[in-house]
C-alpha cells in the first residue's frame, strides 16, 4: 500500500502573519482608493485656487455676486436645517414610539429623496409652481414668486435634506426603548416634560449628528437648486451654482476659490462630526 506524502504542517504564527498581511493589503487598497477619489481632487481645488497667489485668491471674494451667493447659501441653510430638525425629531419619535395607520408610508417618504434624483425633485417644483405649472397662474395673479426665487430654493433644499435627522434618530430611539419615558409618565410627568427632560437628553448627540449632515448637504446641494433657481446671477445663485458660472466664464481662480470655501466648510463639518463621535461615543 502506497504511503501518501505527509501533510505539511504550518509553522506556528503562519496564520497570524497571513492575516496581518491580508489586513494590511485591504487597508492599503482602501486608503489608496480614498486618496485618489477624495484627497487628490481636494488638493487640486486648493492648488488651482492659489495658482495666482494669495492676493488673487482673496480678490476672488470681493465680487458682489460672490457675496450674494455666500449670503444666499447661508440663509438657505439657516432656514432649512431648523425646519428639518423639527420634522426629523417629530417623525422619528412617531415612528419609533407609536403604531398608526400609514406608518410604513411615512417611513418610505423619508427615504424617498435618496431614491429620486435631485434634478427630478427640482422639476417637480417647476411643474407645480412654475409659470406653466399647476399653480402658476394663481401665483402670478397674487404676485407670488416661488420658482426662480428664494422660496423655490428653500423648498428644493428641504426636499433633498429632510431625511438626514430622521434617519439618525429612528434607529437610536428604537434601541433606547421607552422604559424611562414610561417611568417618568407614571411618576406624574407630562408628555412635554418627559420629552425635554428624558428623551431629548438621551438622543441629543444623534440630533447634533443629523443636523451636521443636513447642514453639509444644504450648503452643497446643486442639482435640485439648479433647476428651480433660474441661475439669476447675484439673486438666485448659491455657492455651488456660482462656482459653475465662474468656471464657464473661464474665471478659474474665482471658481476654485469659492469651491475651496465650500471644501473648507465640508472639512469643518467633518471635524465637528469626528469631535462629537469621540466625545459621546456615538457612531452612525
Amino acid at each position: 500500500m502506497a504511503v501518501g506524502k505527509p501533510r505539511e504542517i504550518d509553522r506556528p504564527g503562519a496564520h497570524t502573519w497571513r492575516a496581518r498581511l491580508g489586513r494590511a493589503a485591504i487597508i492599503a487598497v482602501a486608503t489608496a482608493f480614498a486618496a485618489c477619489l477624495l484627497v487628490v481632487p481636494l488638493c487640486a481645488v486648493f492648488a488651482q485656487a492659489l495658482a495666482k497667489g494669495w492676493e488673487a485668491y482673496f480678490e476672488a471674494f470681493g465680487s458682489s455676486d460672490t457675496h450674494a451667493a455666500i449670503r444666499l447659501t447661508l440663509i438657505t441653510a439657516l432656514i432649512v436645517v431648523p425646519l428639518n430638525t423639527i420634522f426629523g425629531i417629530a417623525a422619528a419619535y412617531a415612528i419609533a414610539r407609536f403604531e398608526f395607520r400609514g406608518k410604513s408610508v411615512l417611513t418610505t417618504l423619508i427615504e424617498l429623496p435618496f431614491a429620486v434624483s435631485p434634478v427630478i425633485s427640482g422639476l417637480v417644483y417647476v411643474l407645480l409652481f412654475g409659470a406653466q405649472g399647476w399653480f402658476g397662474v394663481w401665483l402670478q395673479e397674487h404676485d407670488i414668486s416661488i420658482v426662480f426665487a428664494l422660496p423655490g430654493i428653500i423648498l428644493a433644499t428641504l426636499f433633498v435634506t429632510f431625511p438626514y435627522v430622521a434617519r439618525e434618530l429612528i434607529p437610536l430611539l428604537q434601541i433606547l426603548g421607552a422604559e424611562e419615558e414610561e417611568a417618568a409618565i407614571s411618576l406624574g410627568a407630562g408628555p412635554w416634560m418627559t420629552f425635554f427632560r428624558v428623551t431629548l437628553p438621551k438622543i441629543r448627540w444623534g440630533v447634533i449628528y443629523g443636523v451636521i449632515l443636513c447642514n453639509a448637504r444644504a450648503m452643497g446641494e446643486f442639482g435640485a437648486v439648479s433647476v428651480v433657481s433660474g441661475h439669476i446671477r447675484g439673486l438666485t445663485t448659491t455657492m455651488p451654482l456660482h462656482v459653475e458660472i465662474l468656471y464657464n466664464e473661464y474665471d478659474f481662480v474665482g471658481a476654485f476659490a469659492v469651491a475651496s470655501l465650500l471644501s473648507l466648510l465640508a472639512l469643518l463639518t467633518l471635524v465637528i462630526k469626528t469631535a462629537i463621535e469621540l466625545r459621546s461615543g456615538y457612531r452612525r
